[in-house]
């Protein structure tokens, strides 16, 4: 009861407060005053939120014209990269700047992001193998294709240096990956390799069983079947 009679003179207040002009100009009144009184305060909020914006709006487009201009000091070491000139590509020629020079002039960027992959790839490729796991670790994407093959690479990086425990999560991240029929045979026969490695035996068998139940077009698909007939007869000894 005593709910309804709360409720009752609320809405009764209300009521009067739309219906007499006096209260509503009493109640601006009451905010007038308190912005005058605390005019600094609300100043001074209004300025911060301002100048939150525009730090934000400044940031976003400062980085857009960062990547921009990285875009194109990054185009020559693609095109090295391309010919197999892995030298250039990282370091640059003296007039272009490699992916080493683009990591660090425009870090944070869409291109530095890039440039992981790039670096990280010829890092493998030279035999530098922790620089590789290095920069491969600090690459993310959404593309299907380099974002697995990141994936892909860094395991290849873990197991050139021992740590299969190590590849083999970077090949399952590879072969579960957004999953398709060109590049997923591919990760799978990896993954069950460093399985085997590992002594692994079961797993590597499943592996391969994928492959085979999965992607019979694939060139993997013999060896799939070759390598788990093989494993299934030594694991029955």
């Amino acid at each position: 009861m005593a709910k309804k009679e709360i409720k009752k003179e609320q809405h009764q207040e209300e009521h009067d407060l739309l219906e007499n002009p006096e209260a509503i100009a009493d109640s601006l009144g009451r905010g007038e005053a308190f912005l005058k009184k605390n005019s600094r305060v609300v100043g001074g909020i209004i300025i911060v939120g301002i100048l939150v914006i525009a730090g934000i709006l400044y940031f976003q487009f400062d980085k857009a014209n960062q990547d921009k201009q990285a875009q194109a000091d990054m185009f020559q070491a693609v095109y090295y990269y391309e010919q197999d000139s892995l030298g250039l590509a990282l370091n640059g020629d003296g007039v272009n700047d490699g992916f080493l020079q683009i990591l660090d002039e425009y870090s944070g960027t869409n291109s530095a992001n890039l440039a992981h992959f790039y670096t990280g790839s010829i890092y493998l490729t030279q035999g530098e193998f922790q620089k590789a796991v290095d920069h491969l670790e600090d690459f993310s994407a959404d593309d299907f294709f380099v974002q697995a093959k990141a994936y892909s690479l860094l395991g290849d990086a873990h197991m050139e240096l021992g740590q299969t425990g190590e590849a083999i999560s970077a090949y399952e991240k590879a072969a579960t990956y957004k999953e398709n029929k060109f590049f997923t045979p591919m990760y799978l026969n990896k993954l069950a390799v460093a399985y085997e490695a590992a002594g692994q035996v079961d797993k590597a068998i499943s592996t391969y069983g994928k492959i085979e139940k999965n992607y019979p077009e694939s060139y993997e698909f013999t060896l799939a079947r070759k390598h788990k007939a093989r494993l299934e007869g030594l694991a029955s000894k």
